[in-house]
């Protein structure tokens, strides 16, 4: 949004800044066209004058002597025609004196002399130029300006002057560059002072973003802290504090009463299971026992679910600081320890491609934890006579589990070929109390993947479900990787 922002903000001030300087630049342009008619228009006149009173010889050698002059100081080219267009005097060379000449004749014009021409016949029936093309740096080289010598019925000619241009574009062109230096100036100014604005306003903005990615990441702790910007953003920072300072204080009473309610009734649960099995011995057999029996089991599952829900207020209240684990010994431990139970289920559990030197910063033991939940569930739910395999890798994104690279995500992955679970159920394995309708009667409280997903979440990884081919379950855990 920023940068959104910011080129805003530079498109409008260059589009003020063209909208400034080319007017200003135009004005500049055409002032000094101006000043350059007035200054040649004047000697026009002059010279008109002299043709007007010229009567003799020597007022003919006169006017061609300071048209003469005039032509080698300014370089310029100056013809003088009488009224029928024939030439009466000139003075000049080079491309000026060809362009009055050619604008006196009307022979073939030069590109640039039709103008000339036009100001020659209008010169003749007693208007005098009264406008020049504009001067740009790019042209024209040369311009033509007409003089009529005499007044109204008494027109007798014109004094056509062809004047070079270079010293006014020349003009124009270091103006120019001064507007547009000016002008970039001011532009680099405005931009630094927009860019100043924009980091002014983006600041709370973004402070906000990121205490509400914490905020949704599990840290309750998480609090805008910039105080700067507008008074409206930071009333806003004030407000989202307080909304997620009583949020926090709302889950934690929640997780404190989860959490209390599980520990107080575990001492009762444990009386009345300890109870139920004294009475067992004073039960005749028949009927009463096997209530007894059930009885006694589902206390059992329910000392199990209070045991599952204090385990998951724990984790859910995030209080344990992140600590670096080594994921390669905490999944060869974990696998070592499941193995005799596996055997006793008839079912395989085999250790494949462990890489070594894989470390993580997560919660305490955070791996272990995970794992010894996802191996309970898969003794629980694998038929006897299948296989479990356990594999550990860093992965890089778009690699495999088990490849070498650079600090990525550290993967655990579990998989079986047991009958798995249908696709449409997959979503459901890491909700807390759900299980696939197949499996309704298993013991256990439903919460053992609730709680690893909980921690690997917290340990800013996460838990994946999915299927694995040919059949079977796939569940990984992704850890980000440490140094």
């Amino acid at each position: 949004m920023r940068r959104r922002l910011l080129a805003v903000l530079m498109v409008l001030m260059g589009a003020a800044a063209l909208l400034l300087c080319i007017p200003l630049a135009d004005a500049y342009a055409r002032g000094r066209t101006e000043h350059l008619l007035l200054q040649r228009r004047s000697e026009a006149v002059r010279f008109a004058d002299l043709a007007d009173r010229m009567r003799s010889a020597a007022d003919r050698a006169e006017l061609s002597a300071e048209i003469g002059r005039y032509a080698q100081l300014y370089g310029a080219g100056v013809v003088v025609v009488d009224s029928a267009g024939a030439t009466v005097a000139r003075a000049g060379t080079g491309p000026a004196a060809e362009a009055a000449t050619d604008a006196a004749t009307d022979d073939s014009p030069r590109v640039g002399t039709s103008d000339g021409a036009d100001a020659r016949r209008r010169a003749l029936t007693g208007r005098s130029t009264d406008r020049l093309p504009t001067l740009r740096p790019w042209g024209p080289r040369t311009v033509v300006l007409a003089e009529p010598v005499g007044r109204d019925e008494r027109v007798s000619g014109a004094v056509l002057m062809a004047v070079p241009t270079e010293a006014a574009r020349r003009d124009v062109t270091v103006r120019w560059s001064l507007i547009a230096a000016v002008a970039f100036a001011a532009f680099a100014a405005a931009a630094l002072v927009a860019a100043g604005i924009t980091r002014w306003l983006m600041r709370p903005v973004l402070d906000l973003d990121r205490a509400v990615e914490r905020l949704t990441a599990g840290s309750l702790h998480a609090r805008a802290v910039s105080d700067t910007g507008p008074p409206e953003l930071r009333h806003l920072r004030q407000h989202f504090n307080a909304m997620a300072e009583a949020m926090a204080d709302s889950i934690g009473r929640q997780r404190d009463f989860v959490a209390d309610a599980s520990h107080q009734l575990r001492n009762p649960l444990a009386t009345l299971v300890l109870q139920l099995e004294n009475v067992e011995p004073h039960i005749a057999p028949g009927p009463g026992l096997a209530e007894h029996g059930r009885a006694l089991d589902e206390a059992e599952r329910l000392e199990e679910l209070l045991d599952g829900l204090l385990a998951l207020a724990r984790v859910e209240s995030g209080t344990a600081e992140l600590t670096e684990e080594d994921v390669s010994r905490a999944v060869r431990e974990r696998v070592a320890a499941w193995t005799p139970v596996f055997r006793a289920a008839g079912v395989g559990l085999v250790a494949a491609d462990l890489a070594e030197g894989l470390r993580a910063r997560t919660l305490p033991d955070a791996a272990g934890r995970v794992l010894d939940a996802l191996l309970d569930n898969a003794v629980k739910f694998v038929p006897r006579g299948s296989r479990v395999e356990v594999r550990a890798g860093r992965e890089a994104d778009g690699s495999t589990a088990g490849s070498a690279g650079p600090a990525g995500s550290v993967v655990v992955r579990v998989t079986d070929d047991g009958p798995g679970v249908p696709e449409e159920h997959l979503p459901l394995l890491l909700r807390r109390f759900a299980r696939s309708p197949e499996h309704q009667n298993v013991p256990g409280s439903g919460l053992g993947l609730a709680i690893a997903d909980e921690i690997a979440r917290i340990s800013g990884g996460r838990l994946d479900v999915g299927g694995h081919e040919p059949h079977g379950l796939r569940v990984e855990l992704r850890l980000p990787a440490s140094g």
